[in-house]
């Protein structure tokens, strides 16, 4: 059992990696990043709450949270042991995404925030962290732009249509 569990996973995450092709480049300042989960999982384990920086992920869904807020939250795992986890938000207006469900894979670009204990309204994540802004900016010269690959497919690029423009 262990064994198929591994190969499952091991499948999982490559497909996510094969993905990675597909998908606009994740950018950190001016530099493109690769996918960083090990930089991630180190991030969860060594900052403190409200740490910020870019990542890029990828991993498969395995558990769905309610959505809150006109946002889609939902964890993928991104290393071998069951509790590496990351909670993925998604915001809505920046178009649609199809119902997440357990197994579908994710690549994600966007904002990690080491999340453990509540900041203001916000409360702390039930994974320990999170990446959010998953989407393109509405004003690059704000905020750089994310992105969130499901199975393959591209979406939160409807900036233009997107919420108020900060």
């Amino acid at each position: 059992m262990k064994t198929v569990a591994t190969w499952v996973l091991a499948a999982a995450l490559w497909t996510s990696f094969a993905l990675a092709d597909d998908a606009p480049p994740c950018m950190a300042g001016s530099s493109a990043i690769g996918i960083n989960n090990g930089q991630v999982l180190q991030w969860e384990t060594s900052t403190p709450n409200q740490f910020l920086a870019r990542g890029h992920v990828s991993g498969p869904i395995v558990q769905v949270y309610p959505d809150q807020n006109g946002h889609h939250h939902f964890a993928i795992q991104i290393g071998q042991d069951p509790s590496n986890r990351l909670e993925v938000i998604y915001n809505e207006d920046f178009g649609s995404v199809p119902q997440m469900s357990e197994g579908m894979n994710v690549e994600a670009c966007g904002d990690y925030i080491t999340s453990t204990a509540q900041s203001a309204q916000y409360p702390a994540s039930p994974d320990g962290a999170i990446i959010h802004w998953v989407h393109q900016s509405p004003n690059l010269a704000k905020h750089p732009s994310g992105f969130l690959m499901v199975d393959g497919v591209l979406y939160g690029q409807d900036a233009e249509n997107a919420g108020p423009k900060q």
